[in-house]
């Protein structure tokens, strides 16, 4: 928190007119923080509480696309449902994106995107990296 801190104090915020798209749940510090640092950097917004609107399989294809990963590298493999339903698993990237369509909680978080790139923001200043 405290590199957080003080890559903030280093900002010089201007408006900028295009908008960065955030994957994030809003109970989780790390989305918060990265929200912030988007929006300190003087970019708009459009927040997408992924939990309460999932994306579609195509739009998850789309993600990881502009991620540069495979599906599989965008689960969170700590999570209780991943554990009980695939943990012994070896599914085909199709797959994976149906079990996260299936149970939006294994998403990785937060996922900021700007035009074609995009980046999960684990640590939060990840995100400097696309803007």
């Amino acid at each position: 928190m405290r590199n957080l801190q003080n890559r903030q104090a280093k900002i010089k915020p201007s408006m900028k007119t295009e908008t960065i798209r955030i994957y994030y749940n809003p109970r989780c510090s790390k989305c918060r923080d990265a929200v912030a640092l988007v929006q300190e950097q003087g970019y708009n917004t459009e927040l997408i509480k992924y939990l309460e609107t999932p994306p579609t399989k195509d739009a998850l294809k789309d993600i990881v696309k502009k991620l540069g990963i495979k599906p599989l590298q965008l689960v969170r493999q700590g999570e209780a449902i991943f554990k009980q339903k695939y943990a012994a698993k070896t599914l085909s990237d199709e797959a994976w994106l149906d079990a996260m369509v299936a149970h939006p909680l294994l998403i990785e978080r937060p996922v900021v995107i700007r035009g074609n790139r995009a980046v999960i923001a684990r640590p939060p200043e990840k995100a400097l990296d696309v803007l």
